[in-house]
């Protein structure tokens, strides 16, 4: 289960297959001891969190990062529905206030198995308003227990239009690295960053594209 600050609307329903998607672009993670894993990895969980979608659904899909890490392979996609698809319905308990029509969901896979699967199809989804709803900023922490703070985890970001790139820092002095993706059409922008056993953060920074540093967080674990 994921931990996070975001400000998000998170939605689930009860259906319990993963969102399909067809990646269109990829990313990678590199550390400063470790080569970069390639996206192009046919991974079970990247097959898992990609299958085609029908084209009616007019989803835009893309894979945020995936490789192997502890010998399990992850994935992060990114779906964006411009209208809310089929088997689709807003819980009860939604905000009154809230607007929107449209659904971006981010969803990580870990050795095959969906992240917050038991929340149904569309865990790892909000409802945003339109293709650059602010609603979709934001990070957290990814596992399949203890709420993504132990195990393996994947750290998924969330920029605004300034950041670039990502880098963290683990308390042993090692840096993991991701660049970030931008959602094909719209403003949506993410980064995935994997975290083995036993590896904490000593911090999080984002920087631009002139290799500014923009933010830096230490409250991350």
């Amino acid at each position: 289960m994921p931990t996070t600050r975001v400000k998000k609307f998170a939605v689930a329903a009860a259906a319990a297959a993963a969102v399909a998607a067809v990646p269109v672009a990829a990313t990678a993670f590199a550390s400063d001891s470790t080569p970069a894993v390639s996206a192009a990895v046919k991974s079970p969980a990247l097959l898992a969190a990609t299958q085609p979608v029908a084209a009616s659904s007019k989803v835009v899909s893309q894979v945020v990062g995936s490789g192997v890490v502890d010998g399990k392979s992850w994935s992060v996609t990114a779906n964006f529905y411009p209208t809310f698809p089929a088997g689709f319905k807003v819980p009860a308990k939604a905000d009154k206030g809230l607007a929107g029509k449209s659904l971006l969901c981010r969803q990580t896979v870990i050795g095959g198995v969906r992240v917050d699967h038991q929340g149904g199809k569309w865990s790892g989804c909000q409802v945003v308003n339109g293709t650059s709803d602010i609603i979709g900023t934001g990070a957290g922490l990814h596992g399949l227990g203890d709420k993504g703070l132990t195990g393996i985890r994947i750290f998924m970001g969330n920029p605004d239009a300034k950041v670039t790139r990502a880098v963290i820092t683990l308390q042993d002095g090692r840096h993991l690295k991701a660049d970030v993706q931008t959602l094909p059409g719209t403003n949506y922008r993410s980064f995935a960053i994997p975290l083995g056993k036993g590896q904490t953060i000593a911090s999080v920074d984002q920087y631009d594209a002139g290799n500014h540093r923009l933010t830096h967080d230490t409250f991350w674990r």
